[in-house]
């Protein structure tokens, strides 16, 4: 097998990020609709044991971090048994998890247990009220008790990743850098982008990273930018000058970083997308499912980060949106 996996503009990817269901117990509006989702079949969901198969062939061609992701992938069963299958496959060093928080505090120790260090809360303000607007459901509470848990179990780092949404949370800017200084958790910005279910995105809805630097420094204190330990991350951080509290932005629309991303990724159905934004995807379940041997589905992984286009091209007039939604493709 080939040692690395990359793609025409010579990106090596060892980043995998698996969606292990589409279901979700809020409904965000730039994610989902707000009622009446039609969600997978649970037959169509890749198992437990086809989706520690393809890590470990992932693994073989050089993959070393894992990110589960959903839809809400706590509201998939005994997510902690998979957690645990995919900490103790040769090569993985690193497994993370984004979650909504809803779940977390009932499930934070097992999951410490079974081998996770890394959590992404995805909380995208800290008035309850505002809370209920974004996700259209209430467990504001659960989700802050969650990350509170989650730091008492001993998980590091703890993100809190807010969508930054112009029209709507402007109002919790000071406040979440307040949050980050407070507890120690990392606030990370995410400018808003075009993958809600309603098509309902316009660029003029972006609150841009810049601004939320310039709202912070001017309402708490001055910004640092900290170094660039890991040019493939997608988020950029900052510090308050004070040193108390960190600020992370991923300013997808108007700072791309799609020239230096290592991620590909893996539906709860079983497909390969090599960008969040693709508009093809690669089918392994049916490899899986089919008999294929390890070299197939290895193969398939290979075509499709060799495939993978130089950027998503949201700030072109040719941007398409994906038919899949967010939780339909894995956040």
């Amino acid at each position: 097998m080939t040692a690395q996996l990359i793609d025409g503009f010579g990106r090596v990817h060892n980043n995998l990020r698996i969606s292990v269901t589409d279901r979700c117990n809020i409904r965000c509006f730039y994610c989902m609709p707000a009622d009446h989702v039609q969600f997978m079949d649970r037959k169509h969901l890749l198992t437990f044991e086809e989706i520690q198969r393809c890590a470990r062939v992932a693994a073989g061609l050089g993959v070393n971090k894992i990110r589960l992701t959903g839809g809400e992938p706590l509201v998939r069963r005994d997510l902690h048994v998979l957690v645990n299958m995919l900490t103790s496959i040769e090569g993985i060093t690193d497994v993370g998890m984004t979650t909504n928080g809803i779940l977390l505090a009932e499930q934070a120790e097992a999951l410490y247990a079974a081998g996770l260090r890394r959590l992404n809360v995805s909380l995208d303000a800290l008035d309850p009220v505002k809370f209920r607007e974004v996700t259209r459901r209430d467990g504001y509470e659960k989700v802050v008790e969650g990350i509170h848990k989650a730091q008492a179990v001993g998980f590091d780092p703890i993100k809190v990743n807010a969508v930054a949404i112009r029209g709507v949370t402007e109002g919790e800017i000071v406040p979440f850098g307040q949050f980050a200084r407070e507890t120690g958790v990392e606030v990370r910005f995410i400018e808003y982008m075009p993958l809600d279910a309603d098509n309902a995105w316009e660029r003029d809805k972006v609150l841009f990273a810049s601004e939320i630097i310039e709202v912070l420094s001017q309402q708490i204190g001055p910004l640092e930018a900290l170094p660039n330990d890991d040019p493939t991350a997608p988020a950029v951080d900052y510090a308050f000058a004070d040193g108390v509290g960190r600020i992370g932005f991923i300013a997808s629309v108007s700072q791309p970083f799609c020239a230096s991303c290592n991620r590909f990724r893996l539906t709860a159905d079983g497909k390969l997308r090599n960008c969040l934004f693709s508009l093809e995807e690669t089918d392994v379940r049916a490899l899986l499912r089919d008999g294929a041997e390890d070299a197939a589905i290895a193969d398939a992984m290979r075509q499709s980060v060799a495939a993978k286009w130089e950027g998503h091209q949201i700030n072109s007039a040719t941007f398409v949106q994906p038919d899949r939604p967010m939780y339909s493709i894995g956040g």
